[in-house]
Formats: C-alpha cells, sequence, structure tokens
C-alpha cells in the first residue's frame, strides 16, 4: 500500500466522520424545533458528503476505499451520538410521581429555581402527587439528584418537549 492510498482512505474517512456527525445533530436540532440551524447544518454535512463520495466513486478499483467510506459512517454515527448527548440541545419535560405521604419534591425544586407545576392523582396504590418541570436537557443530571435526595420513593421520567410560548391574552372585540 502506497502513502497517497493510505491518506486518500484516512481523507474518506475523515469527511465521512464528519458529514454523518453533522447529519446526526442536524436530526437532533429539527427535532427540536431548531430548523434554522439544522439548515445550515445539512449545507455542510451534503458539502462535506459530496467530497467524499467524490474521492470513492472516482477511484472504483480501490476496495480501501470502500472500507474507509463505511468505517467513517459508524465512526461518525458513534461520535454524533456522543456529541449531541454531551450538548443537550433543547428542553424535556421531567414528570414525578411519588405517593402523596412522602416529602414533596416541587418545593426542593422550586427552592432551586425550577419552576414546577403540581397536582394531586390517584395511582395504583392510593393518592399520589404528580410534578411537572419543563427544563434544558442539560439540567436533568442536576434536577435527578435533587429529587433523590428528597424523596427516593418519587419516580420520574424524561421526555423530548417543543415548548411553545403561548401568545398574550388579547381582549376580545366587542360583539356588533
Amino acid at each position: 500500500m502506497t502513502v497517497s492510498l493510505a491518506l486518500a482512505a484516512l481523507s474518506i474517512f475523515a469527511l465521512r466522520i464528519a458529514d454523518v456527525t453533522l447529519g446526526t445533530l442536524r436530526i437532533a436540532v429539527l427535532v427540536r424545533g431548531r430548523s434554522n440551524l439544522a439548515g445550515v447544518l445539512s449545507f455542510f454535512e451534503s458539502l462535506v458528503w459530496l467530497l467524499a463520495a467524490a474521492q470513492v466513486l472516482t477511484n472504483l478499483d480501490r476496495p480501501l476505499h470502500f472500507v474507509a467510506y463505511a468505517g467513517g459512517y459508524a465512526a461518525g454515527t458513534m461520535l454524533g451520538v456522543h456529541l449531541e448527548r454531551w450538548l443537550a440541545i433543547g428542553d424535556v419535560l421531567l414528570r414525578i410521581v411519588a405517593p402523596i405521604s412522602t416529602p414533596r419534591t416541587a418545593v426542593a425544586l422550586r427552592q432551586a429555581g425550577y419552576i414546577v407545576t403540581e397536582m394531586n392523582a390517584e395511582g395504583r396504590d392510593g393518592q399520589v402527587r404528580v410534578s411537572f418541570v419543563v427544563l434544558p436537557r442539560r439540567r436533568v443530571r442536576q434536577a435527578m439528584k435533587l429529587i433523590g435526595e428528597t424523596n427516593p420513593d418519587a419516580f420520574a421520567s424524561v421526555e423530548s418537549a417543543t415548548p411553545l410560548r403561548v401568545a398574550p391574552k388579547r381582549p376580545a372585540a366587542p360583539i356588533k
């Protein structure tokens, strides 16, 4: 194997890592309602993909390029997922359910600066308190730690949320 063949394969591998990572991030921000950022990422994703594909398609007699292309795809997928988790883009809905007789997690969460909505409900084993918190994904670990310290009997679930801001209420027009 020549140095130029190895460098070409390495280049294809790196380009595929970059384009698949950008694609993973594009999908993540698109799902979270950040369409402008998704558009910018898609531009660079497709540009980088074209560069990698052109190198492979102009040298169809080099199996090492195929392996580099596929390997870059796999590595880019893994890197993209790790990067997206690290960036923690977007908001989540944290739902906490706890028996009504146990300590109130809402109080501790509010003291820590979270905005909490709380209501009573009927669970399988009796009365429960359900708390809802919309927070940035990057703060979930902190909130979960606080919940565990405050009420170890609480059950929490997290789901992706796309907050919508409701326009202020305007007075109704008089009926004529």
